[in-house]
């Protein structure tokens, strides 16, 4: 069973001795400057002008990653703070002996929550998949032959959450450890503690996807044995019990939020969907209060609130209920598949597919996005190539000059194409349609 001592570990890159709650300065606490770290950070910036639903919006009612990061990272610190409590009155030697309080999880959610999107390439899902398919189908085949079939894999299947990984924790430009942010924070991150291969899937939450490259595994490892993750049985590890949390805050507010911008767009009916959240708060609404909202905004975010808010509690309740099984990595799906409102989310995420996911905005952007991507990972992978292989052309250098890598260094196959893929995945879909316009000779 894993240990909630070390589960809390304040532990950060390069730390020769360990860190205790006891000592640390109330004031600027560990897990406090991870968030610090992750808002300051470039990489979260950009998320300004990621896509959340609509790529490219040209309307400020809805939602991008950063807007959705910031409103997950809330929604993670009070399922943290409640849990915590009740973890603290289960297990009081954590606040008698070390010090803990029932802050620090709700800190610890809250940053994971916050850089849960960091690793997202531009245009959203569909960019994850141009890039897996630029590997697999595209031109980017030519590669398989040189690279093992685990780094093949982590291209073939480029998942953001392992992005995110390396982009929180990689030593760039002289900087040790990427942010250094706490070995608790990190673990809360990892939705899927796992390699690219072996699949293996199965029906337990944490084989969905996977959570670390290639690139970044010997970090990882050190990671997950100080936390004392355990192994489940060579497929990688059981989940950092906070991760839960995590997941749980992003699928609350996707879940309702997403829902929102769809109507704030006019792809949903308003009726329909007021009778849909009301279908999911019907136990906790206040007919004299709603009563007297006179427009459909007001009654909108009236039962916005109310959903979350329910959703909170019955999320941190359900935790508490099957902590013994999620400390021994038993616990085999998220929290809302245990939701007694299941029936009411999965008609609401049903509504969003067909509505707003499905849209042909939606569609349309998602069709420009692949072929920018595939256009820009093209070009730069050839640079590369023809870089290592002491071809390149004038063409290639000034491309090569967007990295800030060191290209004076003999990098593998797998690093360049790493370093291809990082790069793409760290732009914004304004950045990325300009170096494509720029690309095809649009000044």
């Amino acid at each position: 069973m894993m240990q909630w001592e070390q589960l809390l570990s304040l532990r950060k890159h390069g730390d020769k001795n360990k860190r205790l709650r006891i000592e640390e300065n109330e004031t600027r606490l560990g897990f406090e400057v991870d968030y610090d770290r992750v808002i300051f950070s470039s990489a979260f910036r950009s998320l300004q002008d990621k896509t959340q639903v609509i790529p490219l919006a040209k309307t400020s009612f809805v939602h991008t990653r950063l807007t959705h990061s910031l409103e997950v990272s809330v929604v993670g610190r009070s399922l943290g703070r409640i849990v915590g409590k009740e973890i603290l009155k289960k297990h009081p030697q954590l606040q008698t002996t070390h010090g803990y309080q029932f802050n620090d999880f709700g800190a610890i959610v809250a940053a994971a929550a916050l850089a849960h999107d960091i690793g997202n390439p531009p245009f959203g899902h569909s960019g994850e998949k141009a890039i897996g398919d630029y590997f697999l189908n595209g031109d980017g085949k030519r590669f398989k032959e040189q690279l093992t079939e685990r780094e093949y894999q982590d291209l073939v299947d480029f998942e953001g959450n392992a992005n995110g990984f390396k982009i929180l924790t990689e030593s760039k430009n002289g900087v040790e450890g990427g942010l250094r942010l706490t070995y608790a924070t990190l673990g809360a991150f990892m939705k899927y503690p796992k390699q690219s291969l072996p699949k293996k899937p199965t029906a337990h939450v944490a084989d969905k996807k996977f959570g670390v490259f290639q690139s970044d595994t010997e970090f990882f490892n050190e990671v997950v044995s100080e936390l004392g993750l355990l192994n489940r049985n060579n497929n990688g590890y059981a989940r950092h019990p906070l991760a839960f949390l995590v997941e749980a805050a992003d699928d609350i507010c996707y879940t309702i939020i997403d829902f929102e911008d769809g109507i704030n767009l006019g792809l949903i009916e308003e009726e329909i969907a007021l009778e849909y959240l009301i279908n999911l708060v019907r136990n906790s609404l206040k007919k004299d209060i709603y009563s007297r909202l006179k427009t459909v905004q007001d009654r909108l975010a009236y039962l916005r609130s109310l959903a979350i808010n329910t959703l909170i509690a019955e999320a941190a309740a359900i935790f508490i209920d099957n902590e013994e099984a999620i400390l021994k990595g038993t616990f085999p799906e998220a929290l809302l598949d245990r939701s007694q409102y299941k029936a009411q989310i999965a008609d609401i995420i049903k509504i969003s597919i067909e509505k707003v996911y499905q849209s042909t905005e939606v569609t349309e952007k998602e069709i420009a996005g692949y072929n920018i991507l595939s256009t820009l990972l093209n070009a730069f992978t050839h640079a590369f190539e023809n870089h290592q292989d002491a071809k390149a052309r004038h063409y290639d250098k000034l491309l090569l000059r967007m990295f800030e890598c060191d290209l004076s260094k003999n990098q593998s196959v797998y690093e360049y194409l790493m370093e291809s893929c990082s790069y793409i995945s760290r732009l914004t879909d304004g950045n990325a349609l300009q170096i494509f316009q720029k690309i095809k000779g649009n000044l």
